[in-house]
């Protein structure tokens, strides 16, 4: 992976997370700036790697619906791939869309078809669908994690008041 798609992937992780964060310190006006910026570094950091894994985990699915081997050495983002990955993760504020920011990843999605389909021999169909079960995996696996890590956080901090 070349740098410039690994720093397009961190903007995108971080932009991502800004979008699901900020929202969150702005409800609870109490809230520190630096527990702000502690938690939106690695969340930002976690969705750059989950974007990363994304045709990563596409190819791993493409090969387990192949009988044989598949011809191509895998898949892997490039610039022209990454951008529109950007533009939905700066379009990830809820204010901004959340419909729109949707369409974004299922248009980047459908960008990863064409070359899966090439690299690994599978069809156009086969291949979207191995897109969308790696992207909704991935995204599932986010959201629980998420979910878990609210959770956590509302624990303790019921626990600090009492």
């Amino acid at each position: 992976m070349s740098p410039a798609v690994v720093v397009l992937l961190l903007f995108a992780g971080l932009s991502e997370a800004a979008g699901r964060v900020l929202p969150l310190a702005a409800r609870r006006s109490g809230m520190p700036r630096t527990l702000v910026a502690a938690l939106l570094l690695p969340a930002g950091l976690v969705e750059g790697v989950v974007f990363a894994l994304w045709p990563l985990t596409a190819w791993s699915v493409a090969e387990s619906v192949l009988s044989s081997p598949s011809p191509g050495t895998g898949l892997v983002w490039t610039p022209s791939m990454v951008a529109p990955l950007v533009l939905a993760a700066v379009l990830a504020f809820p204010l901004l869309g959340p419909l729109l920011h949707f369409l974004l990843f299922v248009g980047v999605g459908a960008g990863l078809v064409g070359p899966l389909a090439a690299a690994s021999g599978l069809g156009w169909w086969s291949a979207a669908g191995c897109v969308a079960v790696a992207g909704t995996g991935l995204g599932l696996a986010v959201e629980t994690v998420r979910r878990l890590v609210v959770r956590i956080g509302a624990t303790e901090a019921q626990e600090s008041i009492a």
